[in-house]
């Protein structure tokens, strides 16, 4: 098979992935809850700062405890947010309000979570299954309530008000039957989990779903596999990171979750592996860790064509935005670039990762920044200056990796410029 038409067989299974409505709703979904993330995160970083003198500060003055709630309402119920956000992102992209269907995930998520009995006998909605623990809970609800709200509405089985009555009465009592009729659904569904050794959905589906993907995703080989599917795809000039989203907020999300849980209680951190693991050592500057070869060619290039194209991509590579060098050098389907564009990231998840195993470096926060936060500060927001030193160690061993083979395409492109300028081949070579 050619080259060609490999590259648009893959290019087509790639965008049915990135396209494919219940992959994208649950991408989306979560993607629409970062801004309590962030929020929650610089909440627990701000109140966890492992600098003695700043930790007696804030306790003495009772300022931890108010450090402390953002994170409190956010990354602790973040998957209230979820159920709701990834029913209406699916909603929507069946054409039907999302709101209503975004409500309807939230009654049936609930529905779904126990309540604790008190010794007075009151009865109260613990936290345990409303963060990271409750996240596939989240979306399976989203995903089968939404699915079930399009499919009542399609078939008309709504209560229909006259003309003449304002549009947001008549969507409210449009989407009465279809949530009645979800909400007794999972009203059974509870009833049915409450009456088995479980206990509750969420028991079953974080003892036999979501621990092992997560076990399994979380691993060192998901790592590795994942890194090599992002980096191959770009090569062949699809974007890798929209194709993993799906398995990169589904599954490393809550693991950063469970880490910035454990940070906020001044417990060991569980997890390795996350999406801020990913963001800060594999990804950073880049996919490929383009960072280094952007800084090559800025300052070490003897072509005016690189060097040019360096200093230009040069401020975005630092925020990650590296689409100047995968297709303006080009990266893509470049064999000069390939083994350094594969080689680099893997070397940069896995020297961190056997670093954090060994107990040298500390494991990230679990923090799920923004794609686009610098590098350094990504460093830094995860751990502080051991993390930065770790990062700027990824970059230079990326950077020597990268340096024969930019060193080989810059010789070559300097030859041109020489001899285009009318110099003989012996005084370009001299």
């Amino acid at each position: 098979m050619k080259t060609q038409e490999l590259q648009m067989k893959l290019q087509e299974t790639a965008g049915k992935i990135s396209g494919n409505k219940y992959l994208k709703a649950i991408s989306d979904g979560l993607l629409s809850t970062l801004p309590a993330l962030i929020i929650g995160a610089f909440s627990t970083l701000l109140a966890s700062m492992a600098i003695e003198s700043y930790q007696e500060f804030i306790t003495n003055t009772g300022l931890k405890d108010i450090l402390q709630l953002p994170s409190i309402y956010t990354i602790n119920i973040i998957s209230i947010y979820a159920a709701f956000f990834i029913a209406y992102r699916l909603s929507v992209s069946f054409n039907k309000d999302g709101a209503p269907a975004g409500l309807i995930s939230l009654i049936s998520f609930l529905l779904l979570t126990p309540f604790t009995f008190m010794e007075d006998e009151s009865r109260v909605l613990p936290f345990q299954f409303l963060g990271a623990q409750g996240l596939f809970v989240a979306i399976i609800v989203g995903l089968i309530s939404a699915r079930l709200y399009v499919f009542i509405v399609d078939r008309g089985i709504t209560i229909k008000m006259p003309d003449g009555v304002p549009p947001t009465v008549s969507k409210t009592f449009a989407g009465l039957i279809p949530a009645i009729l979800i909400v007794i659904l999972f009203t059974i569904v509870n009833v049915i989990f409450a009456n088995t050794n479980f206990g509750s959905a969420h028991d079953f589906i974080y003892s036999f779903v979501q621990a092992p993907l997560q076990n399994l995703g979380g691993g060192f080989w998901s790592l590795i596999i994942l890194t090599l599917v992002v980096q191959v795809l770009w090569l062949l000039g699809i974007h890798g990171m929209l194709v993993i989203l799906p398995i990169y907020y589904s599954i490393w999300m809550p693991l950063g979750v469970e880490n910035l849980d454990a940070l906020a209680a001044g417990e060991a951190l569980p997890n390795i592996v996350n999406t801020g693991f990913f963001m800060t050592f594999v990804i950073a500057g880049g996919s490929g860790l383009t960072l280094s070869l952007c800084l090559l060619m800025a300052f070490w290039a003897k072509s005016k064509r690189y060097k040019t194209l360096g200093r230009l991509a040069l401020p975005g590579s630092f925020f990650g935005i590296n689409e100047p060098l995968i297709f303006g050098l080009p990266i893509v389907l470049n064999p000069y670039f390939a083994i350094p564009f594969i080689v680099g990231p893997l070397l940069g998840a896995i020297i961190p990762y056997a670093a954090m195993s060994a107990g040298l470096v500390p494991y990230v926060a679990g923090a799920h920044l923004p794609l686009g936060t610098p590098v350094i500060v990504s460093a830094f927001l995860q751990g502080g200056f051991i993390l930065i030193v770790m990062q700027l160690i990824n970059f230079i061993i990326a950077g020597l990796i990268y340096f024969p083979f930019f060193r080989a395409v810059d010789k070559k492109a300097y030859q041109e410029e020489q001899q285009s300028q009318g110099n003989t081949k012996e005084e370009v070579q001299a």
